[in-house]
């Protein structure tokens, strides 16, 4: 097993967002999402419920959110769960949201020789990794959850894994109490993904 580095710093969403709000039955509204790769800093589309929390809808926002106060690089990726910094976020469900996504990026391998892993659902061509949302200034921004590495993303990075929801958690993770859906953090089945070199596509 290689060198671990980090969290996961980029991933992919090969879709439209009319695709994506139909596959999360949602509400596109205005989202220009046409396709294409998600970095730290640049706009994507989540999933989120409306502000009387029932409808689900499509906004962009940044991945991205701002640090505590002595931090200077908005935090992509949340891991200690019990952290004051994120509690009360996690605990209110407007704040929770879908990260849609088609596969993510980890990279093993030591100094010099990193290699790129493309990590994908199997059985879905449209997944979901848990996330929450802030805003600063009025701007949305996003970040995901993670938790252990499965078997399979343990054998390529030694790091953390992005939290993917299952199909059949989604509804439990944009609306049910903290206590009943931190249940729902720990690692998906290695057995039920892929992994390559490159994008799947």
């Amino acid at each position: 097993m290689g060198i671990g580095y980090g969290m996961t710093r980029l991933y992919r969403l090969d879709a439209p967002a009319a695709a994506i709000a139909a596959h999360f039955g949602a509400a596109a509204g205005k989202d220009p999402w046409t396709g294409g790769y998600v970095a730290p800093g640049r706009p994507a589309p989540i999933v989120s419920r409306d502000a009387k929390g029932r409808i689900r809808r499509v906004r962009p926002m940044f991945w991205g959110v701002p640090p505590p106060p002595r931090g200077t690089d908005p935090i992509t990726s949340v891991r200690n769960l019990d952290s004051p910094f994120w509690i009360g976020t996690l605990r209110h469900t407007e704040f929770r949201c879908l990260i849609p996504a088609t596969s993510f990026a980890l990279w093993s391998g030591p100094a010099g020789a990193r290699r790129q892993h493309w990590f994908a659902v199997a059985d879905q061509a449209i997944f979901a990794m848990a996330g929450i949302v802030r805003f600063a200034d009025e701007i949305p921004t996003f970040a995901m959850l993670t938790t252990d590495p499965n078997r399979l993303v343990a054998h390529h990075h030694s790091g953390a894994m992005p939290l993917i929801l299952p199909a059949a958690a989604h509804e439990r993770w944009l609306g049910t109490d903290w206590k009943d859906t931190r249940e729902l953090v720990v690692p998906f089945p290695g057995q039920a993904m892929t992994v390559s070199d490159a994008p799947p596509g």
